[in-house]
């Protein structure tokens, strides 16, 4: 009897086991999970948006997962939730990232070299190691709860804080590897944290256009915007005497950064059509949609996608999809190694025709809704550009690798100019 009984306990364990492998073999979820204990050092912090829009940019109260516009950035709130520290040194430290800001820019306007110059040469709280952000760093920043400014200005100053205008631009450390109509082969990147948009502005004064004297346009206040005063934020009062950069339109502000290099991606394919970064914890999918959607279906695919047997996915916030931009690549580059769109080669991208009859890649949509003025309806809908971000004429204006807004329908308000309302999607969802 006793033979029996250990055979019968070894038999029910056997079940009990085959059970638990046969569960674990059917939960779709686990099959990527094995590279997540890899060191995650790309934090993915939020982007504050937390209120839900509709097509014509009205709120939402709520949406359920069934609901058509379900998907969007305030119904998952994915990233740490942007946490700061400021000192009395004009220091703001970022939590999340460990990254240490120069909170009060200086009202100097620069030209990107002299910009890289002034952060290198910068002492400030007792450290000489500052440095020019990049654009995934100064993005990460940014503050996309309200907008106008795109910055929480509690923890950040502006030049400018009573009134806040388009010419809030900021370099960056990414040159463009393309050429755009304004700064040719010398343009880089910069962050408008007055717009919230990403672009490729001109580095240099163009050769051919001669003397252009005057600041740049700055005071001037959009069509039905109101001042800045007494919005919310306890804000730093305007450093020195808060005037704009003058002499030369092209020059911009920078704000300076010190710490270890953040945004750096590190792609493994999984050989089932997703690739998944080790840094930030994000897996993607390795294809595109294919095809241009306006948002409300972008969304829809994003929520009803099986793909790897995943069920998860999800359309990008902003901040997780401007993380995976390739700054080093971009269509018509001037060195033939950099052609190509601002991607990782590790995924496919879909090859389009643009309105200039040149071959190029699409713009693909975020979950973050925008606006472009202060208490408007947030009307739009952010993109990346992993192809030439052109203007009206299909002419490359801000650089593969900018973010800006597009209407979330065809018959919706007009933004900036270029738009294509139907734009294509990449898949995201978070490993654990």
């Amino acid at each position: 009897m006793k033979i029996l009984k250990n055979t019968t306990a070894r038999v029910v364990t056997l079940i009990v086991l085959l059970m638990f492998t046969v569960q674990a073999c059917k939960d779709k979820n686990s099959s990527a999970q094995p590279i997540i204990n890899d060191v995650q050092n790309y934090v993915q912090v939020a982007t504050g948006q937390v209120t839900l829009y509709d097509e014509d940019g009205n709120v939402i109260p709520s949406l359920k997962p069934s609901d058509s516009l379900f998907g969007q950035d305030a119904n998952y709130l994915k990233g740490k939730k942007m946490s700061y520290q400021k000192n009395e040194e004009g220091i703001t430290t970022d939590l999340n990232t460990g990254l240490m800001w120069q909170e009060i820019p200086t009202t100097e306007g620069f030209d990107w070299e002299d910009a890289k110059a002034y952060c290198e040469n910068l002492e400030l709280g007792g450290y000489d190691d500052w440095r020019m952000p990049t654009a995934k760093e100064l993005y990460s920043i940014s503050d996309f709860s309200e907008g106008w400014p795109y910055l929480d200005t509690t923890y950040f100053s502006l030049v400018n804080n009573t009134h806040v205008d388009k010419s809030e631009q900021y370099w960056t450390s990414n040159k463009y590897v393309g050429h755009t109509e304004e700064g040719q082969y010398a343009a880089a990147f910069g962050v408008n944290h007055a717009t919230g948009h990403i672009k490729a502005y001109a580095g240099e004064e163009p050769k051919d256009r001669g003397d252009r004297k005057g600041p740049p346009p700055g005071n001037q206040r959009p069509q039905g915007q109101e001042s800045e005063n007494g919005e919310k934020g306890n804000r730093p009062p305007p450093p020195g005497n808060g005037e704009r950069p003058t002499g030369n339109p092209m020059l911009k502000h920078v704000r300076a950064v010190r710490g270890n290099a953040y945004g750096v991606n590190d792609f493994y394919d999984n050989g089932d059509n997703t690739i998944t970064d080790k840094a930030s914890g994000l897996m993607w999918s390795k294809n595109d949609s294919e095809k241009g959607l306006d948002w409300k279906n972008a969304l829809y695919y994003a929520e009803n996608s099986t793909l790897a047997e995943y069920s998860d996915w999800r359309l990008p916030n902003v901040k997780e999809l401007q993380g995976i931009v390739d700054y080093d690549y971009a269509p018509g580059a001037q060195e033939s190694k950099q052609e190509g769109p601002a991607i990782d080669s590790i995924f496919n991208i879909s090859e389009i025709t643009n309105e200039n009859s040149d071959l190029d890649y699409p713009y693909f949509w975020t979950s973050t809704s925008a606006h472009f003025q202060k208490g408007k309806p947030f009307y739009y809908a952010w993109y990346v550009a992993f192809g030439r971000a052109v203007n009206n004429e299909g002419l490359d204006f801000h650089g593969a690798g900018a973010v800006r807004f597009d209407t979330k329908h065809e018959n919706g308000p007009a933004s900036e100019g270029g738009e294509r309302y139907y734009n294509y999607v990449r898949l995201v969802r978070n490993l654990k």
